[in-house]
């Protein structure tokens, strides 16, 4: 399988039209037929904003090797927000959102894993048990 062809699967897995798939990216239905095509090629520049975008192994994305969306990691999850909040405007809802965070005490962190949990329906979200360790 090519580039293109792993292109069309990433925009099927996540039930994208071509058009509603290029708006994610900044270009128009015509240069992803004609990428999934064969008839332009991917740049480095798509190929890393695919995988930012779209949560793609960007290896997977290159080569065909390894899995196309890669198993969660907490790790690569906050830096990737990391990374998206120093990459918007300064004053985005992420950015306003994580500076409140970083200023809460600890009673208000547990007022938010308390709210947390009963918004989930009382599932601790990527978590066995609930912690103590907020």
């Amino acid at each position: 399988m090519t580039v293109n062809e792993r292109v069309r699967e990433i925009r099927k897995a996540k039930k994208l039209t071509l058009e509603k798939f290029g708006e994610k990216l900044g270009v128009g239905k015509t240069a992803i037929s004609s990428i999934e095509h064969g008839i332009n090629g991917v740049t480095d520049q798509m190929i890393k904003l695919m995988s930012k975008e779209f949560s793609v192994n960007e290896n997977w994305l290159r080569t065909g090797d390894g899995e196309m969306f890669p198993e969660f990691d907490r790790a690569n999850a906050i830096a990737k927000l990391a990374d998206d909040i120093m990459t918007e405007v300064p004053d985005s809802f992420k950015s306003r959102l994580v500076t409140a965070l970083a200023q809460m005490t600890d009673e208000q962190w547990k007022l938010l894993e308390d709210i947390t949990y009963k918004v989930v329906g009382g599932e601790y979200p990527l978590s066995q048990n609930k912690t103590d360790d907020t």
